[in-house]
């Protein structure tokens, strides 16, 4: 029996999710929902995909980040035939990035005039 992923419970934790405003709230909230190993798998799958997605083999992956390749496997195949969760979150956190350099720039460019 294929189990249903929307539905209420899960709805709620995706809100909770979403409430969370900084990596320190995330870092408590997920340490009282999960152990610490289940943490680390979800941050293995992270870098599974980020690796596959440059281009690494599966030997190199496996060595760096200790998964299996039938993990390695199930992650390529999310990034293949999946929603492109991965892809929304890299560009997410692209846009980010990006957004914090150019406030870091803007920043000294006002210490500088401030200077003159």
């Amino acid at each position: 029996m294929k189990k249903k992923l929307h539905n209420p419970e899960v709805d709620l934790l995706f809100d909770a999710i979403l409430c969370l405003k900084n990596r320190e709230e995330c870092y408590r909230f997920f340490e009282d929902l999960c152990t610490i190993n289940e943490i680390l798998s979800l941050s293995q799958r992270q870098e599974v995909a980020r690796m596959l997605n440059a281009g690494e083999t599966y030997m190199k992956i496996s060595e760096k980040t200790g998964a299996s390749t039938a993990t390695i496997s199930r992650v390529g195949r999310s990034l293949n035939y999946g929603n492109d969760g991965y892809e929304l979150v890299w560009s997410r956190l692209a846009e980010a990035k990006k957004a914090e350099e150019a406030a870091a720039k803007a920043g000294e460019g006002s210490k500088k005039q401030d200077n003159n």
